[in-house]
């Protein structure tokens, strides 16, 4: 019994080796296929390199022309603002103010975006006419102020100033001294002692110079060119 017992036991340890060895087999064959796989990616990724920084180059070249093409979309909506600009202010202010007005700030507008962009080399030409032209442009508004002035504003007569007083304050129709009546009081007394008296109640109103629909467009004209900095052409104007 003790010798069939320890065949038994050969047995299964040659079948423990065999096992062993196979497996022990299969393990570097794996190995070996791990490590040709291994080779075979680093040769391929040796290979894609060239691709791969012509593909990063393609790629920041497209953000570039991309970035490209959205600052000349913002320069080309500059000129044709500029040329919008010019074709209304060559037109002059007498068809239509507003237009007119807005123009001049779309213009000055133009001159601060180019004046910024100092990189370009059309950048002081543009500028150069932009500013020759502002200037015309103030020059034309100094003539249509001038115009409004001396068309809407007209001189009162002395006479119409008392309108603007209370009834109570204007002078009467009879004699032009008020030195007393009849009864010997102090008319000039009485006035002052009812003016007192109606003082909350004194209303004044001054007269229309300038018609109101045309002070909106006298302000407008003025601002532009204060800021244009003809202050003193301005008042020189008005005076």
């Amino acid at each position: 019994m003790a010798v069939g017992g320890d065949d038994l036991l050969s047995e299964k340890a040659a079948m423990m080796r065999e096992s062993l060895q196979k497996s022990q087999t299969i393990t570097d064959n794996v190995v070996t296929i791990l490590g040709s796989f291994d080779h075979r990616l680093s040769a391929l990724e040796t290979a894609m390199r060239p691709t791969q920084i012509r593909t990063h180059s393609i790629r920041k070249a497209h953000e570039n022309i991309d970035k490209t093409l959205k600052a000349a979309e913002v320069i080309l909506a500059h000129f044709d603002q500029y040329r919008q600009a010019e074709a209304k202010i060559l037109k002059g202010p007498h068809e239509d103010l507003e237009n007119y007005l807005e123009a001049i700030d779309k213009l000055r507008s133009n001159i601060q975006f180019f004046s910024s962009k100092k990189g370009f080399k059309s950048t002081d030409g543009v500028v150069g006419h932009a500013n020759n032209l502002l200037a015309k442009a103030i020059s034309k508004l100094e003539d249509e102020f001038k115009q409004l002035l001396s068309s809407y504003s007209k001189p009162v007569e002395p006479e119409r100033l008392f309108d603007c007083l209370p009834n109570s304050m204007r002078p009467s129709s009879g004699s032009p001294g008020h030195e007393g009546d009849h009864s010997g009081k102090n008319p000039t007394h009485h006035h002052s002692e009812s003016q007192n008296n109606n003082a909350d109640a004194v209303v004044y109103t001054p007269p229309a110079l300038i018609p109101p629909r045309i002070l909106p467009l006298l302000h407008d004209l003025a601002q532009q060119m204060i800021e244009a900095g003809h202050r003193k052409q301005l008042l020189k104007i008005y005076r």
